[in-house]
């Protein structure tokens, strides 16, 4: 790779990073694979902008989604760039000591837990693995 597209890359990267409602979204997502409706219940913004800052992450190369019927579901990718894997390997492991990105987390728990989803997000498919993650 020439060093142009290596610091490009790594614009990229760094731009993507640096926007507080994307790196509430990588939080959020974890190791979870999640539907965008829990993140914006859990976020309380507007569908289109969750999605708008899903699709800068996704160009980034950091997220990936999924359709299955109605629903997107987007996980963190697994990056083959070893600096690009790293950084967000550490920035994850920072946001996990934040207290408002765990106030998020707590909040996901919470209503992908609860016996009953709210009217937003009946039907909707519940990330299995976020209730064991906090």
């Amino acid at each position: 790779m020439a060093k142009g597209n290596s610091i490009s890359r790594l614009e990229t990267l760094f731009g993507a990073l640096a926007d507080r409602t994307r790196l509430r979204l990588l939080n959020l997502m974890g190791r979870d694979e999640i539907c965008v409706c829990f993140l914006v219940e859990v976020l309380g913004l507007s569908q289109p902008k969750i999605s708008r800052h899903l699709a800068y992450l996704r160009d980034a190369g950091l997220v990936s989604a999924r359709r299955e019927g109605k629903w997107m579901h987007y996980r963190i990718s697994e990056s083959g760039d070893e600096i690009a894997a790293r950084l967000l390997n550490e920035t994850l492991d920072c946001l996990q000591s934040d207290g408002e990105m765990r106030q998020d987390r707590a909040r996901l728990v919470n209503v992908c837990c609860a016996p009953s989803l709210p009217v937003t997000l009946q039907r909707a498919p519940r990330p299995i693995s976020v209730g064991s993650q906090q």
